[in-house]
């Protein structure tokens, strides 16, 4: 039988809005759109790169749990409301994806809550243990 598993962050929404952070489904692991609030004070910035460097850091978390790292991404998808904050965000997504090369998506579109410059919604593939 498949692995059929919910990870779960502790934010307030997972709750409030009924889903998990990530499901582990078998060898593939679905991350679902993160955003740049760090949970643990359910506060968020407003600087768009300091949003998706926290949405990475608690997208790390979810497949950490789930027995991945971000070199196992293969899609990832973009979020934003305003089309101008995709590029200050490159290097930080570069840094972390640029060797990872996963099939990505960019869209534009409106947000849970305004202050919410990006999400981010990865797919990762876990490899079989070694040996």
């Amino acid at each position: 039988m498949t692995e059929r598993r919910a990870i779960l962050s502790g934010s307030t929404f997972e709750e409030q809005i009924g889903y998990a952070r990530a499901v582990v489904d078998g060898d593939r692991v679905h991350v679902s759109g993160t955003t740049g609030f760090d949970y643990a004070t359910m506060t968020i910035s407003d600087d768009v790169v300091e949003q998706a460097e926290q949405c990475l850091r608690n997208i790390e978390a979810a497949l950490s749990e789930a027995g991945c790292t971000l070199a196992d991404v293969v899609r990832v998808r973009y979020l934003l409301p305003d089309r101008a904050d995709f590029e200050p965000c490159w290097p930080v997504l570069r840094g972390r994806f640029g060797k990872v090369r996963p099939a990505a998506t960019m869209l534009v579109c409106g947000l849970a809550d305004p202050r919410m410059r990006i999400e981010i919604e990865v797919d990762a593939r876990r490899l079989p243990p070694a040996g």
